[in-house]
């Protein structure tokens, strides 16, 4: 898929300059950096999915599960 774009002229040098260290191609370099892009939205996603499901199942007052979450939660690396 082709597509046109408009980016910075600093920006623009940048992928340049990193394109060809590493020997890829224009093309390459900025798949490559949407795909990171879109990979990092994609929890975006996964929260929506995962809210949307707790609406429809509905609200647990369970002291426990409760607790547990908060801890879970602590302890992941955003």
């Amino acid at each position: 898929m082709k597509t046109v774009v408009s980016i910075p002229d600093d920006m623009f040098a940048r992928a340049e300059r990193l394109a060809s260290r590493g020997r890829r191609s224009r093309s390459e370099v900025y798949a490559a950096a949407l795909d990171e892009y879109l990979a990092r939205h994609a929890q975006d996603e996964v929260t929506d999915a995962m809210n949307q499901v707790c609406g429809e199942v509905g609200g647990n007052d369970d002291a426990f599960l409760a607790a547990a979450g908060r801890r879970v939660l602590a302890d992941t690396e955003w």
